[in-house]
């Protein structure tokens, strides 16, 4: 097939009309169109935008900001608001431009953007700028971002009732298309009508990318004769208020209504024939739900003209006037409207055909006896509204047996989405190294609550961090809550965005009220919950020092990561304190017995953001990386807890679970040093070893045949790609969508991120068909999928993904990776339900077409990296048969994106080879390992390697009494249940755990016996010094706050270890120094206590007993960690012994079922 000669340029190329691109480049792309429209009709116009983000408006401004030499080139400004309101006054004064006869051009159109939130707060500016009007060559859109599912809102919100009542005429596009489309019409209807036009944005149409036609002539926009009150409709330099309202109310929604019906706006798509019954009214994305139900039960044009069902699309939903629906309405018996949230369209045709000839039955959120029809909460699907529409036709128009089964099978996918379950999920978290690991942290017995930002997720995580308020409006609840609360104080985050935003309001009321509050002013010097935005007007820490103390706040205190940045380069109020973010939770004890308000300033780069700088060179990269030792490693979890960082990722190992850096996602926060454990080293000047992948040692499409292509019918292909989280899930998709363009395809895609792309579950739609035109809803709906990309298995495991596999249909492939999500940072023994997942996935598309593979691992093997992976489950799903696209197609539009360009089409080529021949993939990546590298498998295995280990821990005679020990116990089980060893394997590993303690003799024998330096060779290709983080029991230091700290040792430290490595012999007798502290005195009762009770085991295994004993033999598995760690875990383990002593002696020698045989 020959492909299209596209570049990633064409869509801000106003020479090339065919084009792809997403709804906000749409947004782009109209202004510009706008802009040579007004220069050919001679006109010479600018244009500016400003708004505040936010989703699914999100990256609107980052798209504007790419663009910005074509917007220069075109006159166009972007102005980023401050907030809401004052961008929206922003716009409003653009049309004021010309009217002191200083303008320098003939007008400026423009655009104001902003979430459903700020829609709700700029209320008074729409209603006056409104009143006031557009200029004549100028216009005003305002982009409302909708998010009916609230899914990254403190809500869920539709915010049309406000611009209905503020008297600005609506839009509502159904895509992307129309989303260019409904801009141009929208300023030349404001200029006409002398309003301004709201643009209803849903992550349908302005998060979607789709193939459209930008032709600068597509539009012929018609200009209707209209009568003007004299001076016009347009903006004017007057004071007469109730002009303005008589002017709106009489004449400017006339002139909006007159522009709509010139124009067709609202359009019937069907006719329905010659006797039409039966109406379906709908718009914006329920258009394009309604499209796709009708094609589910087999209706397109001609049968739905052959059986009289007329379709009615709406393009402004208000004003919705009598002329626009009269001859929809005329001749039908029944309307029904779909229409998601609130009744907009059905109360407007109600009112409208109230007292005239045509009395048609309307239906729409009820049906004729009340029982809800469309709900107005959460969204409508295609399935359920196909569902209804289908009952409606076979109820009022006569039966049809293919609409009858069509409806059955869609009750049957709906029926098994309501009985599928969410296997398995993933919780957004926040980001490797982020500061609110550390800055959302309160002393125990306070309470902080939640602000707006990315801080909000700390109210599902362990802070003791409640509620919220609408941003800006940040601890003014506690001014309400506290004269009513027995609690004296509460902590507030604040995020720096939020603060600039409208904050600063919220602080001064608190002032004046006199609460006893502390701002936690948590400054990451980016706006990180949208895309990490810089701040309007360059906000600083000391700049939001001076701003609070000159609001009246006596106490600031400023906590950083680094306390020695600001000398020379800050001007702080007198008083401020600095202090290290070690010392966080005593300064903040200290902040809470203050009265009134108090600030808290907490200082650190945004994760993400210092990730961005560092690969734009803009940012001090630490020449440092961590590093954990996997012997010395307890597995207690300390450092998860201390530093809830997500980088710290489990490592299953013959000892047990383990912890690791995982040092592509790492960012150099160091919070996990602060774990009490000896495990952690830094390694000065490392450089990160590089696989020395294989991709290139042979042809990854050697054999591999072409595959059959999917056919695409007249439903077109559906796909959902799940993933995690900015690990490039959107990547793949875009890479489809592209190749579809490329071939000349229709495409639609919408990203399912929002608050996900923190280390949470996002999902692509993808929609490919023969053309744009036949592409319809493009989210899945249950039993439509044909293929499933899983690019991670817990994620594949969500309800929303299953319920859209149909059985011997969907082809479901699954990277079977385990990736660990964010509650392993507080729960040690966490673990994925693997084997669950993969269940799930078999039972809903079957054995044949449910393909696993672990792409990660292989992606690492081959390209030293696991950036490929998801390109090789691309190449997977592309030879199982899964696209309906060409292999050349993909490899150009992966060339198209431009990132990683070799690497990942040999990724989706070694996906292509691993689907042809999976065993020989599975070989190639896996090298000959020797036997003891893996973990032991028999009994007799288990105890030779903990026998030599104990051997080389003190000596030989130590490691006969660990296998006597066992030999006893092990004769035992062989005599109460022959064949039995799942006792003895317990005590195997639990007798090994408390004679191998890690005390200083042995922690300096694992760093110097090899082990350690092999590891390191593994992990980097050179390094220039390493620095150690101990605390000796004779050096032991507290910190401020009076816990156990540790300290820095350099290389030196090895020098010492190899001496003391060297004293094991010392161990247990009276010259041991260590033996005499309380940790060792604890231990040495600790093997006592366990041989005691594997004595009591022995004497007391029974058939019956087996589990009870085995249960009791593993209780040392919960003793973990060093220092006070240790000391917690062991009185958590003492508990757990004695109600397991009582439960093996109150277990029958014999159980029920064996006594009654």
């Amino acid at each position: 097939m020959t492909l299209h000669d596209v570049a990633l340029d064409d869509k801000f190329d106003l020479g090339k009309e065919r084009i792809f691109l997403s709804g906000a480049q749409a947004v782009i792309r109209m202004l510009l169109m706008q802009r040579e429209r007004d220069r050919r009709a001679g006109l010479n116009t600018a244009g500016f935008v400003s708004g505040y983000r936010g989703s699914p408006l999100g990256g609107l401004d980052m798209q504007l900001w790419r663009a910005k030499k074509q917007l220069a080139q075109a006159d166009i400004v972007f102005q980023p608001g401050l907030n809401e309101e004052l961008a929206a006054t922003a716009c409003w004064g653009t049309q004021q431009a010309e009217l002191m006869g200083e303008g320098t051009h003939d007008g400026v159109f423009s655009v104001w953007y902003g979430k459903g939130p700020g829609v709700d707060r700029s209320g008074d500016v729409f209603r006056h700028a409104n009143l006031a009007g557009s200029s004549r060559h100028g216009g005003v859109l305002a982009l409302m971002g909708d998010d009916h599912m609230a899914e990254s809102s403190t809500n869920a919100h539709a915010t049309e009732f406000l611009f209905i009542d503020t008297m600005v005429p609506i839009l509502n596009p159904a895509g992307v298309q129309e989303i260019i489309d409904y801009g141009l019409y929208g300023f030349a209807m404001s200029r006409f009508a002398g309003t301004w036009a709201a643009i209803k944005c849903v992550k349908d149409n302005i998060e979607s990318t789709a193939s459209v036609d930008a032709s600068l002539e597509r539009l012929n926009i018609v200009i209707p004769p209209f009568d003007m009150p004299p001076g016009g409709l347009n903006i004017r330099n007057e004071i007469d208020m109730l002009g303005q309202e008589e002017r709106l109310h009489e004449y400017k929604r006339a002139a909006a209504s007159a522009f709509i019906h010139a124009n067709g706006l609202n359009r019937i798509v069907y006719s329905g024939g010659r006797n039409p019954k039966l109406g379906v009214i709908t718009l914006g994305k329920s258009y394009l739900d309604v499209r796709q139900a009708l094609e589910d039960i087999g209706i397109d044009e001609a049968a739905a003209n052959r059986i009289g069902v007329r379709l009615f699309k709406v393009g402004c939903p208000w004003p919705l006037d009598l002329q626009h629906i009269a001859e929809f309405a005329r001749g039908l018996d029944t309307i029904i409207v779909v229409e998601e949230k609130r009744s907009l369209i059905e109360v407007q045709l109600r009112e409208s055909l109230y007292g005239t000839a045509m009395q048609p039955a309307i239906l729409g959120k009820r049906n004729e006896r009340g029982d809800w029809l469309f709900p107005a909460k959460g969204a409508l699907d295609p399935n359920e509204i196909a569902i209804a529409l289908g009952e409606r036709i076979l109820s009022t128009i006569g039966p049809s047996e293919e609409i009858s089964a069509r409806v059955a099978k869609l009750r049957q996918f709906q029926a098994m989405l309501a009985d599928t379950v969410d296997i398995g999920s993933r919780t957004p978290f926040f980001c490797s190294g982020c500061p609110h690991n550390s800055s959302t942290k309160v002393p125990e017995g306070s309470l902080a609550a939640a602000g707006i930002g990315c801080h909000f997720m700390a109210l599902w995580m362990d802070r003791n961090t409640v509620g919220f308020t609408a941003m800006g409006g940040e601890g003014a609840q506690w001014v309400g809550q506290a004269p009513f609360s027995k609690r004296d104080h509460i902590f507030q985050n604040l995020g720096d965005g939020t603060y600039n935003h409208s904050g600063t309001l919220a602080i001064r009321f608190a002032l004046s009220s006199g609460a006893n509050i502390t701002y936690k002013i948590l400054y990451n010097d980016a706006v990180a919950m949208t895309g990490g935005q810089p701040h309007e007007g360059g906000l600083t820490v000391d700049m939001i020092a001076r701003q609070v103390r000159a609001e009246g706040v006596e106490r600031i205190a400023l906590v950083t990561d680094e306390p020695g940045k600001y000398a020379g380069k800050a001007d702080f109020p007198a008083g401020l304190t600095i202090h290290h973010r070690d010392d966080l939770d005593l300064v903040q004890r200290e902040l809470r017995a203050v009265r009134g308000v108090s600030v808290l300033i907490y200082d650190q780069t945004c994760a993400a953001e210092k990730r961005r700088r560092r690969k734009r060179g803009t940012f001090p990269d630490p020449d440092k990386r961590v590093f954990i030792n996997e012997l010395v490693c307890e597995g207690c979890g300390d450092c998860g807890v201390t530093s809830n960082c997500v980088s710290i990722q489990p490592v299953e190992t013959e000892f047990g679970r383990k912890r690791k850096i995982d040092q592509s996602s790492c960012n150099k926060d160091f919070s996990c040093l602060n774990g009490f454990c000896p495990s952690f080293v830094t390694v000065h000047g490392a450089k990160i070893r590089k696989a020395e992948g294989i991709a290139g040692r042979s042809d990854p499409l050697d054999g591999v045949p072409e595959p059959t292509e999917f056919r695409l019918g007249g439903q077109g292909w559906a796909a959902i790609i799940d993933g995690v989280g900015g690990t490039g899930v959107v990547t793949v998709g875009a890479v489809l969508g592209m190749a579809a363009h490329l071939e000349g395809k229709g495409c639609g895609m919408i990203d399912m991120a929002g608050l996900a792309q923190k280390g949470g579950s996002v999902f692509t739609h993808v929609r490919i068909a023969p053309t744009p035109e036949d592409i319809h809803a493009i989210r899945v709906s249950a039993g439509k999928a044909d293929l499933v990309l899983g690019c991670d298995l817990v994620v594949s495991g969500a309800k929303k993904v299953l319920g859209s596999v149909r059985e011997g249909h969907t082809i479901f492939l699954a990277n079977t990776a385990e990736i660990m999500p964010g509650e392993f940072t507080r729960s040690a023994d966490f673990s994925l339900p693997v084997e669950r997942l993969k269940k799930a996935i078999r039972a809903a598309a079957g054995d044949d077409k449910a393909h696993f593979f672990d792409a990660t691992r292989t992606a690492t093997a081959l390209f030293g990296n696991s950036l490929g992976a998801n390109m090789f489950m691309l190449g997977f799903a592309f030879q199982h048969g899964g696209l309906p696209l060409s292999a050349a197609a993909v490899e150009k539009a992966i060339e198209l994106n431009g990132e990683a360009v070799a690497m990942n089409v040999a990724a989706f080529r070694w996906g292509r080879r691993a689907a042809h021949q999976p065993d020989f993939v599975r070989s190639l990546v896996a090298p000959p390992t020797k036997a003891a590298a893996a973990p032991a498998e028999t009994l007799d295995d288990i105890i030779a390697r903990r026998v030599a280990f104990l051997t080389a821990y003190q000596n030989a005679a130590y490691g006969r009494r660990y296998a006597d020990t066992l030999a006893t116990l092990r004769a035992a089980e062989a005599s109460a249940l022959a064949g039995s060893t799942a006792v003895t394997e317990a005590a195997a590993r639990n007798l090994f755990k408390l004679m191998a303690i890690k005390d200083e003799y042995e922690v300096a024998r694992l760093y110097t016996d090899g082990s350690f330096s092999a590891a390191l060779g593994k992990q980097f290709q050179s390094y220039e010094r390493l620095e150690f983080h101990l605390a000796p029991p004779i050096l032991g230091r507290r910190g401020n706050d009076g816990k156990p700290r540790k300290s820095n040792f350099g290389p030196w430290m090895l020098k010492g270890m190899r001496v003391l490595a060297a004293m094991k012999g010392l161990r247990g007798t009276v010259l041991d120094v260590f033996g005499y502290t309380a940790e060792r005195r604890m231990e040495r009762r600790l093997l006592q206590q366990y041989e005691a009770d594997l004595g009591t085991i022995a004497a007391a295994l029974a058939p019956g007993r087996i589990e009870a004993a085995t249960a009791l033999a593993s209780v040392p598995a919960l003793i973990r960690g060093y220092g006070h760690v240790r000391q917690a875990s062991a009185e958590k383990a003492a508990g757990e012994r004695a109600r397991l002593l009582e439960r093996l002696a109150g277990t029958p020698a014999r159980s029920e079922l064996q006594a009654a045989e």
